[in-house]
């Protein structure tokens, strides 16, 4: 019932859809504009730096209340699988962000929810995320690019820091976290399908902070 409660918790907090709400206020409908992504990186590319930062500053905080929510219902009473509860909450959120059911299941990609994720998971996950994310980003300036990579540090992470016992959980327990966690990675990954193929065909667009972007 604990996993059921954190991940409808998530999922109502996720469907407040950032940046359609952001778009909605200016009169558009993001999804029909630039990429038809609801999501961070579409709406700096269609309104620009500030625009962007608005959206991405509303998916982080959506995803991490769902987490800490999660900590405060249950870090007392289920110590044994806080993480996993934890975890649970994160992924209500990044699918509620993902498949906003008033918007048709038709939202964003999950990546700025999912830094939210980081972010208040366990402090020891938000360096390995920045260096992840900049050192690609700020050398190939491919969004995607950095944020499959950090899909596949936490993955990596997660399982590392499990396996050594940092989070004091039973291995059953833990191959639940591994499989939330994996869940979660796939799903990025289905989702930015369009990207890798763009990736390997070299025709991905590059994302600038400091100028325009191309819609």
């Amino acid at each position: 019932m604990e996993r059921i409660i954190c991940l409808g918790i998530g999922y109502l907090l996720g469907n407040f859809q950032t940046a359609y709400i952001y778009g909605r206020f200016h009169g558009v409908d993001i999804r029909q504009m630039g990429s038809g992504n609801a999501g961070t990186t579409n709406t700096l590319r269609v309104f620009g730096a500030k625009a962007g930062l608005i959206v991405f500053v509303g998916d982080v905080l959506k995803c991490a209340i769902a987490v800490i929510a999660a900590r405060l219902l249950y870090g007392a009473a289920r110590p044994d699988i806080m993480y996993l509860l934890m975890l649970y909450g994160a992924a209500g959120a990044i699918l509620g962000h993902n498949f906003p059911f008033y918007l048709g299941f038709r939202g964003g990609k999950g990546i700025a929810a999912t830094a939210g994720l980081i972010a208040a998971f366990h402090p020891l996950f938000i360096p390995v995320g920045l260096i992840l994310f900049s050192s690609v980003f700020f050398t190939t300036h491919y969004v995607s690019l950095g944020s499959l990579l950090v899909y596949a540090g936490f993955m990596i992470q997660l399982v590392v820091m499990g396996q050594t016992g940092f989070f004091h959980m039973e291995q059953t327990a833990l191959l639940e976290l591994y499989a939330v966690g994996g869940f979660l990675t796939v799903m990025a990954y289905v989702k930015h399908r369009a990207n890798i193929g763009r990736l390997l065909r070299g025709e991905e667009r590059r994302t600038y902070l400091s100028k325009k972007n191309e819609v």
